[in-house]
Formats: structure tokens, sequence, C-alpha cells
């Protein structure tokens, strides 16, 4: 076989394959993800009133939580570098800080600031968070002390 012919066959292998694996293997045990149809569905909804009282019941629960608890969905994104209990790492140490100082130094990062030597691993985390964010990571981390 030439090598365009191949490569064709393995394009076409690829296209239709991979869908149909995806298919075969689609697995429904993720959470908030049922796969349910008909009566289950049905069964499903009665029990948890839908998808639309789902998603409410979440809005409800995130505006009922404190800075603190919001920032500690947010502060996943920093362990590997700052220890979960803000012990430090890679990064430096943030239990201790006040909340003020984390704001200050994460809308600095935002900013593209140099405040240490590794500001430029900081530069694009920083950007990602919304000022709400930044001010629940706050309340979070001076909870470390």
């Amino acid at each position: 076989m030439k090598s365009a012919s191949i490569a064709l066959f393995m394009f076409a292998l690829f296209a239709f394959g991979l869908p149909i694996f995806g298919m075969q293997t689609n697995s429904f045990q993720q959470p908030g993800v049922h796969g349910c149809i008909d009566e289950c569905y049905e069964s499903w909804r009665a029990q948890t009133g839908g998808i639309l009282a789902v998603a409410q019941a979440q809005a409800a629960a995130r505006a009922e939580a404190s800075p603190a608890e919001l920032g500690e969905a947010s502060y996943a994104g920093c362990i590997a570098c700052h220890g979960a209990a803000g012990e430090g790492g890679i990064g430096p140490r943030l239990a201790g800080q006040s909340a003020a100082e984390i704001v200050d130094k994460l809308l600095r990062y935002k900013k593209g600031e140099t405040i240490g030597s590794q500001s430029n691993l900081m530069w694009a985390q920083a950007g990602q968070l919304s000022d709400a964010d930044i001010d629940n990571l706050g309340a979070f981390v001076e909870s470390f002390q």
C-alpha cells in the first residue's frame, strides 16, 4: 500500500471509529448526569423537581454561602503550588496572610505586576479570576490562620 492510502485508511478509521467508540463507552456515572429515560426520568424529575429546580437550588446554595466557602472552590487551583492549607511548597506560604494582602497581590498579578520571582506563573492564574473570585479567595486563605 502506498503511504497516501495508508493515511486515508487511518483517517477513516479514526474519523468513523472514534465516535462509535465514544457512543459505546459513554457513561452516565458523572455527577449531575443521569442516563435514564421515560419512567426513570419521570421518577428522577418527581424526586428532584427537574433540571430547573436543581439549577435554582444550586444558585440558592451559592447565594447563601459565605465568601470563604465560595473561595474554597476556587482555591482548588492553588493547592498544587501553595499547599492544601496554604503551607507553601513550590509557591510561597499563604497561611497567616490577611484577606486584604491576598486580594492586593492577586489584583496586582492580574494587572501583570511583578511581585516576586514567580510572578510570571501567577499572571495567568490571576487573570482568570473575577474580582468576586479574588475577594472570596482572600477570605478563604485568611481562614488558614
